[in-house]
């Protein structure tokens, strides 16, 4: 018999099961929000760190108010994503503008819009935002402000957040260290923020990063004449894709921040959770088209493929996949190995090779898990003018469609 993975949530499997595509439905999204709504609460149990949600994880309306209903505030890094997040209703106060390419004209629009806080990452943006504060109107709040720091190690691998990897994220001490606090008299210079590190799956690890970070920084305030309140720690908290066994413990995570928070004095500990928050409670379904063999290697060709999933081209960790069958009908309990590819006219769309029963066949439909961060919206769509994927929620044992799949003539000029 096939085993449910244990990344599955089965309450959604019938739902799955019983949905019958339209035509230009080629794939879609669903997400499980009451399954969401009780990992973020057990996230809140604690009083150690202010939780934010990087929005560019997942910018979905009801993922927003998932969020907002168990307490997060938001980080934007776009016009765009401060848009969707206002436009569910959130104070903008609750905002924390984050993003490496942040001009005086986009600032000044958040300033406009109601944001207080925000991460610079360059001279010119300290500069462009003390300037827009006392150009556009003193009854606006003094804008909170972190500056990003970007430290070096001397070990350590390439990561998408860069690593010890030189990226355009924030500044070296060095470079902040030619500022004083006094110098931007319109903003509250409050706070440091540094993250260098994405989809980690060792508690040790983080605990060894973050404790290397607390005397640089803490260093680098007391040199800039800031008083330290805020200390950011960014995000990075990672998902077994690869279903390794290497699980991060929340409540060590806890404990190890404690600890980090009280080495460097900080009033307040932040984290912005993207993956860490949302990606278990994502699913994605699309259908085997063809089923061949190529030099002795099993193939799988699916309705679509990194058009509506990328992260495993870019990454080479796909997301763990599921035969989605009903569970009374008779199948073979030997397996094979099959590779993944979808539609497009290129090597790179392949999604992975997993072990699959033998019968698999055309019109037979596959379940990936962990989309619920970094699928719909980080992936490549317009390739080759493929359909967009749907989106789905499942709530109180409803699935509902959010957003229909497009049809190329949509996006087409």
């Amino acid at each position: 018999m096939m085993t449910t993975p244990t990344w599955f949530d089965s309450r959604i499997e019938n739902a799955l099961i019983n949905h019958v595509s339209p035509d230009e439905e080629q794939g879609y999204f669903v997400y499980h929000l009451d399954a969401l709504k009780a990992h973020l609460a057990k996230l809140q149990q604690q009083d150690v760190i202010k939780l934010w949600f990087a929005v560019k994880a997942n910018p979905l309306s009801k993922v927003i108010q998932t969020l907002d209903s168990e307490g997060f505030d938001f980080d934007v890094a776009s016009s765009g994503e401060l848009s969707q997040v206002l436009a569910q209703g959130v104070d903008p106060a609750r905002v924390l503008n984050t993003g490496p390419a942040k001009s005086k004209k986009q600032l000044a629009a958040f300033v406009k819009q109601g944001v207080e806080t925000f991460v610079v990452e360059s001279l010119n943006q300290l500069k462009w935002l003390n300037e827009v504060v006392q150009e556009i109107d003193s009854t606006f709040n003094k804008p909170k402000v972190l500056l990003r720091v970007q430290l070096q190690w001397q070990e350590g691998e390439k990561n998408p957040l860069g690593g010890n990897s030189l990226t355009p994220f924030g500044l070296s001490v060095a470079q902040w260290q030619s500022i004083h606090v006094n110098d931007y008299p319109a903003v509250e210079l409050c706070g440091l923020h540094i993250f260098q590190w994405g989809n980690m799956l060792s508690n040790e690890k983080m605990f060894s990063l973050w404790s290397q970070m607390v005397a640089p920084l803490t260093d680098l305030a007391a040199s800039i004449g800031m008083s330290l309140k805020v200390l950011d720690l960014g995000g990075g908290l990672g998902i077994d894709y690869l279903g390794d066994g290497k699980t991060l413990s929340w409540s060590q995570i806890i404990e190890d921040l404690a600890v980090i928070k009280a080495q460097a004095g900080v009033e307040e500990l932040w984290l912005e959770l993207g993956r860490f928050a949302v990606a278990e409670c994502g699913y994605y379904v699309t259908e085997v088209v063809d089923r061949k063999i190529n030099y002795d290697q099993e193939q799988l060709v699916l309705s679509a493929g990194i058009n509506h999933l990328l992260r495993p081209a870019i990454t080479e960790q796909p997301f763990p996949a599921h035969l989605l069958r009903d569970k009374a009908e008779n199948l073979q309990c030997d397996k094979l190995a099959f590779d993944l590819h979808g539609p497009l006219c290129t090597s790179m769309d392949k999604l992975g090779q997993f072990d699959f029963p033998s019968d698999i066949d055309a019109g037979d439909r596959l379940v990936f898990g962990y989309c619920g961060a970094y699928g719909f919206t980080e992936s490549m769509p317009f390739f080759l003018c493929h359909q967009t994927a749907a989106e789905y929620v499942f709530q109180n044992g409803e699935l509902t469609e959010v957003r229909a799949a497009l049809p190329a003539s949509s996006y087409l000029a």
